[in-house]
């Protein structure tokens, strides 16, 4: 069985992103989730990030995780590799594999989700609209349903 393709976004760990006992503090891995799925609309589907610039469109987030498996410390490097885990309507389910690397083997320090909701601002408030298009045929390469070889995104 081949490997899931993942969206590759590297991070280096600032001393601002540690708590006081030297490690990461937990909400920065969220962040780093944030910043992952950004780069990849700034990336793989510019117009996207145009219609959530102009409001024509939102992803809302509806839920959020992580599991920390080890620790992480300031001016470390953290590589983020981010799989599509489904969509359903108009939700949308990534996944996020934390690794630390720079040894001789990256080593996988926690793993964590979000879904979002594609939504529309309408007279009447929020409604929720289908997957553009765009945004669906640049995650169908990162699916977790299907069988490519580990060519990540940059960064």
């Amino acid at each position: 069985m081949s490997a899931v393709r993942t969206y590759d976004h590297r991070h280096l760990v600032t001393l601002e992103e540690t708590n006081l006992v030297g490690n990461v503090y937990f909400t920065n891995y969220l962040r780093w989730q944030g910043h992952c799925r950004e780069r990849f609309l700034a990336e793989r589907a510019p117009g996207v990030l145009a219609s959530l610039r102009q409001g024509s469109l939102a992803l809302v987030t509806v839920s959020c995780r992580c599991d920390y498996f080890a620790e992480l410390y300031g001016m470390e490097r953290v590589e983020l590799r981010m799989s599509l885990g489904e969509t359903t309507r108009n939700r949308i389910t990534m996944l996020f594999d934390y690794y630390r690397i720079g040894g001789a083997v990256a080593e996988l320090v926690a793993r964590g989700g979000q879904t979002i909701a594609c939504m529309a601002r309408t007279a009447t408030g929020m409604a929720a609209v289908a997957v553009p298009d765009e945004l669906s045929r640049a995650l169908a390469p990162y699916s977790t349903h299907s069988h490519h070889s580990n060519a990540g995104g940059a960064s």
